[in-house]
């Protein structure tokens, strides 16, 4: 059921199912689908507004919240879900690689974030999944920073978060560069070693049947055991499908078990307030036996 902006989209896409237009009545025409068909036990998301669940207690049906349904049935994804996403993750990779040339000293965040989103498109990306990070300095200790029209300078951390898209599914990516010159370079150093060991050992200790907050407490250790366990406040993950946020969550508050074609980031952190901070994040595909990365930018510091 969906309403006339979607009428022709729909009847060109949607194969082997009934297709019903509501006209500005939608509780009426799902009340009448619901009549007609004989449903009397009619499931809801239980994040529907309290105005529609009103609506539909009103229809004498027997009711049943469901939390997640679709989500769920996303989790694991099939073989075109796969294909797609990797695509995403090349074309994201690819105009990286074509903008990494205006990655250096003096360069504002946000005229890097908007070369970034016109590669992307010109790359086939249809949609940006999010808001491109670019933020360096003090920026880059906020996980979530804005790109400024702050310029890059000498010493900086450069964290670079950014995805694309294929076919509807998307990708994301983190890479921190570090501007040559300026302050407290070893210690920076430092902590990008720290993020990126813990990255690597929580890809190791990605399997088929392992509870998710592993993964979450061998990227956790690392950072806990060098002594920075405080500055990394986020989960080590999360999948990533049809939205760039979904199930399963990589964190240790998660009781989810991997399973075979589960796609999820890996993104290891430490944020330090007035030094900057460093992010690297990878894309997994679950297997059998060896997780595959999907993403194959190098890892190593670079040093601009």
């Amino acid at each position: 059921m969906t309403d006339s902006r979607y009428k022709e989209e729909a009847e060109g896409n949607i194969k082997g199912w009934d297709i019903v237009i509501e006209k500005g009545r939608r509780l009426r025409t799902l009340m009448a689908l619901v009549k007609n068909v004989g449903i009397r036990n009619l499931g809801f998301e239980s994040t529907v507004s309290y105005e529609f669940f009103e609506g539909i207690s009103k229809s004498g049906i027997t009711l049943k919240p469901l939390r997640g349904a679709v989500e769920r049935l996303r989790v694991v994804k099939d073989a075109g879900e796969v294909r797609l996403i990797g695509e995403a993750v090349e074309r994201a990779e690819k105009a990286l690689l074509d903008i990494k040339p205006y990655i250096r000293e003096a360069s504002r965040e946000r005229a890097i974030a908007l070369m970034l989103e016109e590669r992307l498109k010109k790359r086939g990306c249809n949609n940006i999944p999010f808001d491109i990070i670019v933020a360096s300095g003090i920026n880059s200790a906020m996980p979530h920073a804005r790109a400024s029209e702050k310029r890059l300078a000498a010493g900086d951390l450069v964290v670079i978060d950014w995805g694309g898209e294929a076919g509807g599914y998307f990708s994301d990516i983190t890479r921190t560069f570090l501007i040559k010159g300026g302050k407290e370079i070893r210690r920076k150093k430092e902590i990008y070693s720290t993020v990126l060991k813990a990255n690597r050992e929580a890809v190791a200790a990605v399997k088929h049947g392992i509870a998710t907050k592993a993964i979450d407490e061998a990227a956790r250790a690392v950072i806990r055991s060098s002594g920075y366990g405080r500055f990394f406040g986020h989960g080590t993950g999360h999948g990533v499908g049809l939205e760039v946020h979904e199930l399963p969550r990589i964190s240790g508050a998660s009781a989810e078990m991997l399973r075979s074609n589960m796609v999820f980031t890996i993104e290891p952190a430490i944020y330090m307030p007035g030094l900057g901070g460093v992010r690297v994040e990878d894309m997994i595909l679950v297997t059998e036996e060896t997780p595959y990365v999907m993403t194959k930018l190098p890892k190593r510091l670079e040093i601009i």
